[in-house]
């Protein structure tokens, strides 16, 4: 039945009993009207209403459901789905709004896998760039300096000598930012030797000690899983270095019930009520797109606590 015929019919129901009430019953109205018989009247609209409110109140609640789940629903997270209630086109509505968010997690899920692997393709070309086109350069520049300085007169050497210090602090330099765009160690060695060459080789301010804990036997997770995994723990290593001014930083990598979880807390400022930036929006993308649940929170002492639950769809053996 149609949400109209539903409406109208409940407003007939009331206004039949209310005429039945007035027929079948002794009250009458005379001309003019008394008092007596104005105070039963107007007790009996009021009845009237507050029967037809509770009624419409009571056919309507699933669509101020709806309502609510429309306006406080997660678009990065749109689980769990408005449970379908009622009848007619208030049930239609509420199916039609959760085949609305499945299409919008595939479509986003699919949008995301695209950008995010043009991004990654982008830099694996800068760094393939960095490390044959700047590197070999400033290689051949070294060794070129290194030529100069035999033959040039005892003056000039010390000062040359300077020049392919700086010369090589920069070769250094390209190297480790063509790693940090490309973890070919990630690829060779895995996700637990990847964080670990991540966490030493990040330059981190004076005063801030980094702690980490891996367990022995994780489950497997496959490619685009830990090269999410490393991203999200570069980003928040990233953003503690930058921004905590924090003295301890740990980060965990642990099996859970439904996979791998990455744990990382620092006691640095913590994120208050700073609006959320594109670097934890890319985060909670790359996290969707795996199916893993990314969580931020503050910590218990200060600081901020991220988790990212990652789960292994085949099971943990």
């Amino acid at each position: 039945m149609s949400l109209f015929w539903r409406i109208f019919l409940l407003n007939a129901a009331v206004l039949v009993a209310a005429g039945a009430l007035l027929l079948l019953g002794p009250i009458t109205v005379s001309a003019p009207v008394v008092l007596t018989e104005a105070v039963i009247l107007a007790c009996g609209i009021t009845l009237m209403l507050g029967a037809n409110a509770l009624l419409l109140r009571l056919g309507l609640a699933p669509l101020q459901r709806v309502t609510r789940a429309m306006a406080t629903i997660d678009l990065l997270h749109p689980r769990p789905r408005p449970e379908v209630g009622g009848h007619g086109e208030i049930a239609d509505l509420i199916e039609t709004f959760n085949s609305m968010l499945d299409r919008l997690e595939a479509e986003r899920a699919t949008s995301s896998a695209r950008a995010l692997s043009a991004q990654e393709g982008e830099r694996r070309r800068v760094a393939q760039e960095l490390h044959d086109e700047v590197g070999q350069t400033l290689t051949a520049v070294l060794l070129e300096l290194k030529r100069v300085t035999g033959h040039a007169p005892e003056p000039l050497r010390g000062e040359l000598a300077h020049v392919q210090e700086i010369t090589r602090g920069s070769l250094d330099e390209i190297r480790r930012i063509a790693r940090r765009l490309r973890p070919g160690v990630l690829e060779e060695l895995g996700l637990v030797s990847a964080l670990t060459a991540l966490t030493t080789e990040t330059p981190t301010p004076g005063g801030l000690t980094i702690r980490r804990r891996w367990e022995k036997d994780l489950p497997e997770l496959g490619e685009e899983a830990e090269l999410v995994v490393y991203r999200i723990a570069q980003e928040c290593l990233t953003n503690t270095v930058r921004h905590a001014r924090a003295s301890l930083l740990e980060l965990s990598l642990r099996r859970s019930p439904d996979g791998v979880e990455l744990r990382i807390r620092d006691d640095g400022r913590g994120i208050g009520d700073a609006p959320e930036g594109a670097g934890l929006r890319g985060m909670r993308e790359r996290a969707l797109l795996i199916g893993a649940r990314l969580t931020l929170s503050s910590g218990t002492a200060g600081g901020t606590d991220v988790r990212l639950d990652v789960p292994v769809r085949n099971g943990l053996d």
